[in-house]
């Protein structure tokens, strides 16, 4: 397959070179100078793949991306940067662009991003393969189902039938041949209770024929007389008769029928003959048994399928869901989608269902949900229109393929270059701040002022604390690294990380507060992981007051003490810290995704590593995190570590369930 390239930069030579060597790797090149040339182009060439330079004139690469996901969220966008726009490329990988490369472009690095894209195009092409051939099963199972039940349906007419056909016997000449071509045994027999007429399959299957006596077809009634026979209840009753019985064919088999027998007047409203109709229910027993077994093998497909699956009405409510649906989120009938998938009060932007139900037509999304036992789960959703007899829709079908092992795979060699770049700009400005540091510690001493001195030996030392604090982030997120534990007194080291965090307290204007038992002891731990784990959630709680106070649209908001308080307690065999504040506070889907890799509530002022690290040290000593939050109200984070640690964590053996190594 040969895919189509739009190439966008505002530099005649990089579009030349750049597409001469991308339509020598065998793809089909199209270039733009800017990028409103390029969202002409887009409708026009469709193309599979976005090339885009992030600076531009005009529209930036950055708002090109966004226009062009909002258009067709499945083309693939890399974006091309230059060393100093890392934070854009950052950003531009949250707004789902599949990758950046940096100027000048090698050749292997567009080669691999350019594999990573068609890897993506191939993935969802076979995911929508899949849910299509699904789909096209259940359609054929359903088609079958509506079949086998008109055709129930029919047979279960011929009960009736007895009363339209004694009014036709009456009035309509020739009625005799009528009743010859239906699919029943159909008789009629006089008042000495002697069949006279009846069609040819009665003729050809059964043991009675013309003249036969009426209760001769049915060989248990002979044994008890001709009162048990339809026939004559009719003519004592004068009412129509409806039961079922067996009836003997030629070959002396017993064959299980519905018989209906109705009368038939003559002109003066006496009862003249009898119209006697037996269906055989030998078939209908069939169909009956082979539509429970379609009906079952449906339930089975619903319910066994390697995928979620919910039915949702308008309301967004779900009124069916399959098994592991169920097994994975809680109790779901008649919940919204967005409380059980997202724990959303409202829908998701850009709901699929919401779609589908406005169009009718099937739509595509990716997304992050969180399990009933709060996995973070990636799904690729397809929905589907399910339509009534008039064509409305009145509800829609939603299917979620988890992804998230495949999203991993992809997307490991992106975080790790996100982690490098990240990285790289904060150790960058630490290193400029070092030099202005070590420069006004210089001059301090070449003059003698020693409150200069002072003041540039603390700011070296804040500098240090966090240069270091950021390569053990790298450390834990890219390599497995075993504990350098000792034996840690708990309220020196709650003092020592108090000393790092007040300055920014200060000077956020957050009141800061060092809480501890008379006695809090000691326990076992890496001094160096746990202090850096410890001071990355302090200083997040400092982030989120200072957050509430100059965000707040309320006067009363800003001049709010928001303080955040440090604590130490003794609980036996745990040491247990707590850091409470009194900022933001967080909704249930940010707690939720609050320790993921590259999740970060500051936007592009964070790197979302601080907090996954901090978890991923306290589970490594054994310990836990807890989090209580409200929104708008603040948050509270509990750490429980233990005072002797495993010899498992000791060893540097990784816990169940905790990977120290991921995208390694």
């Amino acid at each position: 397959m040969q895919y189509t390239i739009l190439l966008v930069d505002d530099e005649d030579g990089i579009r030349t070179v750049l597409g001469l060597s991308l339509e020598d790797m065998g793809y089909r090149v199209h270039t733009a100078a800017s990028g409103e040339e390029a969202l002409r182009l887009f409708n026009e060439v469709q193309p599979d793949i976005v090339l885009t330079d992030i600076k531009m004139p005009g529209v930036s690469g950055i708002d090109l991306l966004r226009r062009i996901k909002a258009i067709s969220r499945e083309t693939e966008v890399i974006m091309i940067t230059g060393h100093g726009d890392m934070d854009l490329a950052i950003q531009s990988i949250k707004q789902d662009a599949t990758d950046f490369i940096t100027k000048p472009i090698n050749d292997d690095v567009l080669e691999i991003a350019l594999g990573r894209a068609r890897e993506r195009i191939t993935m969802r092409e076979s995911l929508r393969q899949h849910t299509d051939n699904l789909e096209q099963r259940v359609t054929e199972q359903a088609a079958r189902l509506v079949e086998q039940e008109r055709q129930l349906a029919a047979l279960q007419v011929a009960e009736g039938f007895a009363d339209g056909m004694r009014t036709l016997y009456n009035s309509i000449d020739g009625a005799e041949g009528m009743f010859n071509q239906l699919p029943c045994f159909v008789s009629v027999h006089n008042s000495q209770m002697e069949i006279i007429a009846s069609n040819p399959l009665y003729k050809e299957r059964l043991a009675s024929g013309i003249g036969a006596r009426s209760w001769d077809v049915y060989p248990y009634c002979r044994g008890t007389g001709d009162e048990a026979c339809p026939v004559r209840k009719v003519f004592e009753t004068g009412e129509g008769q409806r039961c079922q019985e067996f009836v003997r064919d030629k070959d002396g088999n017993d064959i299980p029928v519905i018989v209906n027998a109705a009368p038939i007047l003559d002109n003066d409203g006496e009862i003249e003959l009898v119209l006697e109709i037996a269906a055989d229910i030998t078939e209908v027993k069939r169909l009956q048994e082979e539509l429970r077994l379609t009906r079952h093998r449906y339930q089975q497909l619903f319910e066994e399928s390697p995928c979620y699956i919910s039915v949702q009405n308008r309301d967004l409510k779900i009124v069916a869901s399959n098994r592991l649906f169920r097994e994975d989120f809680d109790e779901t009938m008649g919940s919204f989608c967005h409380e059980v998938y997202a724990h959303r009060s409202t829908p998701c932007t850009g709901c699929p269902v919401q779609l589908t139900f406005e169009d009718g037509q099937p739509h595509q999304f990716e997304t992050v949900v969180t399990s009933r036992r709060g996995e973070q789960r990636n799904v690729l959703i397809w929905t589907a229109p399910i339509r009534d007899a008039s064509g409305n829709i009145t509800e829609v079908m939603e299917m979620s393929t988890d992804i998230t092992q495949l999203r991993t795979l992809q997307d490991r060699l992106s975080n790790l270059g996100l982690l490098l770049g990240s990285t790289a700009h904060g150790i960058k400005g630490l290193l400029t701040a070092l030099d202005g540091g070590v420069y006004r510690l210089g001059t301090g001493i070449e003059k003698g002022d020693q409150s200069r001195i002072q003041d540039s030996f603390l700011d070296i030392r804040h500098l240090v604390e966090r240069l270091r604090k950021m390569v053990l982030d790298i450390l834990y997120y890219a390599k497995k690294r075993e504990l350098q534990w000792e034996v840690v007194v708990a309220s020196r080291l709650a003092e020592e990380v108090s000393a790092l965090v007040e300055p920014k307290a200060r000077e956020g204007d957050v009141f800061f507060t060092l809480e501890m038992d008379s006695e809090t002891g000691t326990f076992e731990a890496d001094a160096g992981a746990f202090s850096s784990a410890l001071v990355n959630i302090l200083e997040n709680a400092i982030d989120a007051c200072i957050t509430a106070r100059t965000s707040s649209r309320r006067p009363e908001a800003a001049v709010q003490l928001r303080e955040v308080r440090f604590s130490v307690h003794n609980f036996g065999n745990e040491v247990e810290f707590s850091i409470q504040d009194n900022g933001a506070g967080m909704d249930k889907e940010t707690r939720d995704k609050l320790f993921t890799l590259f999740f970060s509530s500051k936007g592009s002022a964070g790197t979302g590593i601080g907090l996954f690290v901090a978890n991923q040290v306290v589970q490594q000593h054994g310990g836990r995190i807890s989090v209580t939050s409200e929104y708008g109200k603040g948050s509270t984070f509990t750490i429980a570590m233990p005072r002797r640690l495993s010899e498992q964590a000791k060893r540097g053996t990784e816990l169940a369930g905790i990977d120290l190594v991921p995208g390694v």
